[in-house]
C-alpha cells in the first residue's frame, strides 16, 4: 500500500516536472524566435548605419574607398557580423574585413540575387545569397541612395552557427538553472510531504490503540496548526476526550449497579437460607418473608429503571411520537396519584394552574414520566406537614413548570451533580433508602431529547425544580 506521504510527493514531483517541461518547451521556441529577432533588429541597425556612412562618403569618394572600409569594420566587429558593399549590378567593392584584398571584393553577387534586390529593394532571410557564402548565413541587404538613385548595396550577414552557439549557450544555462529550480522544488515537497505525514502517522497509531481499548492515548497538535490536518487533530482529541469520559462512566456504572443489585439479593438470600436452615423461628417467618417480598418488590424497581435508563440511552429521538396535549390536565392526573402518599405525611400540595389550558408540543408518555419523577420526588423529601408549591406559566413561547418542596437543603457541592447517574446526595441516602440515584437523570435526558432544559435550586430549606416545553 502506497502511504499519502509517497503519493503526495509523486504527484508533486510529477507537477513539477510537467511545469518545467511547458515552460521549458516555450522558452526554446519563444527564446529561440526572440534571440533570431534580436540579431536581425541589431543587423538592420548596423546596416542603416552604414547606408548613412556609404551615403556620406559616395558625395566624394567611391564606395571601395578605404576610409569607408575604416568606418564599417568596427561597426561589423561590434556586431559580431560581416559587412561588404556592392554597386548596384551586384558588384562587391568593399568588405568589413581590414586586409588589402579581401576573399570577396571584386566578386560579383549572382544575377538573381541582383534581380531580387531591384524589386524587393531590401532583402532579410536566411540563405547563401545563390553560393556567394559556402553556409547560409543570416542575410539583411539595404539599397544604397544618393539624390534618389540606387548606388550600391549593404550586406549584412551573420554566421547561422554563432547564433545557434549563442541559443545553445542560453540552452544550457536555462537547463542548468531549471534542473536546480525542480531539485529544490522536488526537495522542499519531501519535506512538506513528510511533515503533513507525520501527524496522520500518529493519528493511525493512536486509533489502533483506541481500537485495543486504550482511551487514554492523544495526539499531540505541537505546530498548532490551523488548517484541516490541525482540525483532524483536535476532532481525534475531542473525540478520545469523550469516549474516556463514556468509558469511565460505563465503568462506573457496571460498579453502581453490582453494588445497588448486591444489597437486596443478599438479604434475599440470607433470609431465605435462615428460613430453610431453621435459623429463624416459625414464628418469626412471616415477618422476614415480608422482607423478602419487600427486597423483592425493590429488585423489581431497580430493574424497571435500569430498563428504563437502558431505553432513555439507546433510543434516538423520535419525533413522531410528539403531539399536541394539555399540560395542566396531564399535571392534574399526575397529582392525583399522589394523593395518599401526601395525606400519610400530612402535606399540603398547593397546584396554581391558569385558567386556559397551556398546549405543549411534545412526547406525552415521557413527559408524565417527567411529572412523576419530580412530583415523587418533592413528597419524599418535603417536611411532613410543610406544602408542596407547583406552577405552570407561559413565557416566550414556552411553557414553564415549577415544583417546589420544603425540607432539608441539598449542600451545594451537590448540585452541579444532582443529574447524574447513581446520584445520591446525603439528605438522599438518610430519606430514601429504596431509590437508586436514576430518577432525576431520566427526568434530565427526557426533557433533553426536547431540546429543552431543567434546572434547579435549594437554599434554607427550599428546593425548587424549573423545566420547560415548547408551546404548540
Amino acid at each position: 500500500m502506497k502511504s499519502i506521504y509517497f503519493r503526495n510527493f509523486l504527484a508533486t514531483a510529477a507537477l513539477v516536472l510537467c511545469c518545467f517541461t511547458i515552460i521549458g518547451a516555450a522558452f526554446f521556441f519563444l527564446g529561440r524566435s526572440y534571440l533570431i529577432n534580436s540579431t536581425r533588429e541589431s543587423m538592420n541597425a548596423s546596416a542603416d548605419e552604414v547606408v548613412r556612412a556609404a551615403a556620406a562618403v559616395s558625395r566624394e569618394q567611391s564606395l571601395s574607398s578605404w576610409s569607408l572600409r575604416m568606418t564599417i569594420s568596427p561597426i561589423a566587429n561590434s556586431t559580431s557580423c560581416h559587412i561588404f558593399i556592392s554597386d548596384q549590378d551586384g558588384l562587391v567593392l568593399s568588405c568589413s574585413d581590414l586586409v588589402p584584398y579581401c576573399e570577396h571584393t571584386g566578386k560579383k553577387l549572382d544575377q538573381t540575387v541582383v534581380n531580387t534586390l531591384h524589386v524587393e529593394k531590401k532583402l532579410d532571410r536566411l540563405t547563401t545569397l545563390a553560393g556567394f557564402y559556402h553556409e547560409q548565413r543570416l542575410v539583411v541587404a539595404k539599397p544604397i541612395e544618393t539624390d534618389g538613385s540606387v548606388i550600391g548595396y549593404v550586406f549584412v550577414s551573420s554566421d547561422n552557427a554563432s547564433v545557434l552557439d549563442t541559443w545553445k549557450t542560453f540552452i544550457g544555462v536555462a537547463l542548468t538553472v531549471g534542473v536546480a529550480v525542480m531539485l529544490i522544488a522536488m526537495l522542499m515537497s519531501l519535506i512538506f510531504s513528510k511533515k503533513m505525514a507525520e501527524p496522520l502517522d500518529q493519528l493511525t497509531v493512536a486509533s489502533r490503540k483506541f481500537a485495543l481499548g486504550d482511551f487514554s492515548v492523544r495526539v499531540e497538535n505541537t505546530e498548532r496548526r490551523d488548517d484541516e490536518i490541525g482540525t483532524l487533530l483536535d476532532s481525534f482529541n475531542n473525540m478520545a476526550d469523550t469516549l474516556e469520559k463514556s468509558d469511565r462512566k460505563r465503568q462506573e456504572l457496571i460498579a453502581n449497579i453490582s453494588h445497588e443489585l448486591r444489597t437486596p439479593m443478599t438479604t434475599i438470600a440470607g433470609f431465605a437460607d435462615g428460613i430453610i436452615d431453621g435459623t429463624i423461628p416459625r414464628e418469626q417467618e412471616d415477618k422476614y418473608l415480608r422482607k423478602i417480598a419487600d427486597e423483592t418488590r425493590r429488585l423489581a424497581r431497580l430493574v424497571r429503571n435500569m430498563l428504563d435508563l437502558s431505553q432513555a440511552e439507546t433510543k434516538a429521538v423520535d419525533k413522531s411520537k410528539r403531539i399536541k396535549f394539555d399540560l395542566s390536565e396531564l399535571l392534574l392526573q399526575t397529582l392525583l396519584s399522589f394523593e395518599s402518599r401526601a395525606k400519610e405525611k400530612n402535606l399540603d400540595v398547593d397546584p396554581q394552574l391558569p385558567e386556559d389550558p397551556i398546549i405543549v408540543f411534545a412526547e406525552r408518555d415521557s413527559i408524565t414520566q417527567v411529572l412523576y419523577n419530580l412530583t415523587d420526588n418533592a413528597v419524599k423529601f418535603a417536611s411532613p406537614g410543610s406544602t408542596i408549591k407547583i406552577l405552570l406559566y407561559k413565557r416566550g413561547g414556552k411553557a414553564y413548570v415549577s415544583i417546589k418542596d420544603k425540607g432539608e437543603t441539598i449542600p451545594p457541592d451537590d448540585l452541579p451533580y444532582i443529574f447524574d447517574r447513581f446520584h445520591k446526595s446525603d439528605r438522599s441516602r438518610s430519606m430514601d433508602k429504596d431509590g437508586v440515584g436514576l430518577g432525576l437523570y431520566l427526568v434530565k435526558r427526557i426533557i433533553n431529547s426536547h431540546d429543552e432544559d431543567i434546572a434547579v435550586t435549594s437554599r434554607d430549606g427550599v428546593t425548587e425544580f424549573v423545566f420547560t416545553l415548547p408551546l404548540a
